[in-house]
């Protein structure tokens, strides 16, 4: 059962995927740093400086704990309880940038690998027919 495992595991398919996932992660980061880093800044600038991460309908107001005078508490402390839909609005802008990145990430690899396949092909070789049309002309010519 160990050398199946052993066999299994070292096979192309496990380690490609497995580099492919670690790539995956590295790539993530980068396009998630630059969206937060680069991109949402921009976004807020042109949005007047509004932060959609703040903007929020609240339910239910926070109400802190009430002491008495001893330190015990009588009431508990209520969270806020909000809808937060800017987050809900980043969640989108981050989606769209990251969508266009990779866009045009996928455009650059594409137009690389085009240039590749564009080499010219060896002429096919001639047929059989063209073989003969090419020897009656030879002999007219004689």
């Amino acid at each position: 059962m160990l050398k199946e495992f052993k066999k299994f595991i070292m096979t192309g398919n496990v380690i490609e995927l497995a580099v492919a996932v670690i790539l995956a992660g590295a790539v993530g980061l980068v396009v998630k740093g630059f969206v937060n880093d680069i991109m949402m800044p921009i976004v807020g600038h042109f949005s007047g400086g509004l932060d959609f991460a703040q903007m929020k309908i609240i339910l239910t107001e926070a109400v802190p704990a009430v002491v008495d005078a001893d330190g015990n508490e009588t009431a508990p402390a209520v969270a806020e309880n909000a809808i937060r839909y800017g987050a809900w609005i980043n969640a989108l802008i981050n989606l769209v940038i990251v969508g266009f990145v990779l866009f045009m990430m996928t455009k650059a690899y594409n137009k690389t690998k085009k240039k590749e396949e564009e080499a010219p092909a060896a002429p096919p070789a001639p047929t059989k027919d063209q073989e003969l049309l090419t020897e009656i002309r030879d002999l007219l010519k004689k």
